[in-house]
């Protein structure tokens, strides 16, 4: 298992949207096509495909929020075909280190729905600790790089 990031372009974008998650995770997950139209309207988020391989199996964002300035990843999903398999522990550690080489030693931020038990599970085993905030009725977490 080895996860790709690769940018999300003319060739590939469709393929994006039409990754999916299970209908019980869709109340937890903006819809692919809204991030890549916020990537483009809001200024400094990088939305980015992952691959095993040469198969698209998700899609994650990341970038400075206008609102709190933090550094952060605001998008995370893995298709509902691909789910299980590490895919998104995967990523999100490769994210660490590429926000840890690209920017240093910062926090890092993400968050969660509180009742997203899977995802919260999965930042706190790469390191990130609840900060104890919710914003935009999401648990906040952070990890200092």
């Amino acid at each position: 298992m080895s996860i790709q990031f690769k940018d999300i372009d003319k060739n590939n974008w469709e393929e994006c949207i039409r990754l999916t998650v299970s209908d019980d995770q869709r109340v937890f997950v903006a819809d692919n096509c809204y991030s890549l139209l916020q990537s483009k309207f809001v200024e400094g988020y990088y939305p980015l495909a992952l691959y095993a391989k040469e198969k698209m199996v998700g899609f994650l964002m990341y970038g400075r929020d206008p609102e709190t300035q933090r550094m952060e990843m605001c998008r995370l999903m893995i298709d509902k075909n691909y789910q299980g398999k590490g895919y998104g522990k995967e990523a999100v550690i490769k994210l660490i280190v590429l926000i840890r080489n690209t920017y240093g030693n910062i926090e890092f931020y993400t968050s969660a729905e509180p009742e997203n038990v899977r995802a919260l599970k999965l930042y706190e085993d790469v390191g990130f600790k609840k900060t104890g905030e919710i914003m935009w009725d999401e648990a906040v977490l952070k990890i200092q790089l």
